[in-house]
């Protein structure tokens, strides 16, 4: 691993096993999340000049009105996601800075990573690259539509607001398959947990949350 891409002074492995930490303590408890939490260089996906605060607790922004979340929030996520078995598909709406879709990467066979703003999903690309991540696909799109080629997926995580659960996203959910998404607007946002089986879908509140909002359209 080059320079960039270990770190050093507060970008440095010693940094992220700090924060792996603080994800303990905070109740995650998922080892193989935690394990590729403190593989995955954080700083990297971040602009220079928020470099050193990469592994705070706290969402930065990358800009375009968008932020990459807190630590906490993709472990959180992930952890959700995973809970009910491993992930041979998963999909991602919201590449965002390409962080979380790193996390997923290392946690399930194959990830399908919808943006709506072009130069963020590029810039993720570069990212993911230089990870050696072959395994995601990216797609500039309107996330909310979902992506129906590579569907049904066993694993959805949307990392923007909606305000109710989108229905196409409903629809590419496989059987068993579980999909965690943010709920609400403004300051009312609950973090969903949807299961999808026989005869419906399950849906569970877990915690109060604070996302940008899914938006239509692309940029």
């Amino acid at each position: 691993m080059n320079l960039r891409l270990q770190g050093i002074g507060m970008t440095s492995r010693r940094t992220r096993e700090r924060m792996v930490r603080r994800l303990e303590e905070h109740g995650i408890g998922n080892a193989a999340v935690l394990q590729v939490m403190l593989e995955t260089p954080r700083h990297i996906f971040v602009e220079d000049a928020f470099a050193s605060r990469a592994y705070e607790d706290t969402a930065l922004p990358i800009g375009f009105n968008q932020t990459i979340s807190q630590p906490y929030i993709v472990a959180r996520m992930t952890e959700l996601l995973l809970d009910k078995g491993p992930l041979d598909k998963a999909l991602e709406i919201g590449t965002g800075s390409g962080y979380q879709t790193a996390v997923l990467a290392q946690l399930a066979k194959r990830v399908y990573s919808v943006e709506r703003i072009y130069p963020l999903q590029q810039r993720a690309r570069q990212c993911l690259n230089d990870l050696r991540l072959r395994n995601v696909r990216l797609k500039h799109a309107d996330g909310s539509w979902g992506w129906e080629e590579y569907a049904p997926y066993d694993g959805i995580l949307v990392t923007a607001a909606a305000d109710t659960l989108p229905e196409p996203l409903l629809e590419q959910l496989a059987r068993h398959g579980v999909m965690v998404i943010p709920v609400g607007n403004g300051r009312s946002q609950v973090l969903q947990r949807v299961t999808r089986s026989e005869i419906g879908f399950q849906v569970e509140a877990i915690e109060p949350v604070s996302f940008v909002p899914l938006l239509p359209g692309v940029l």
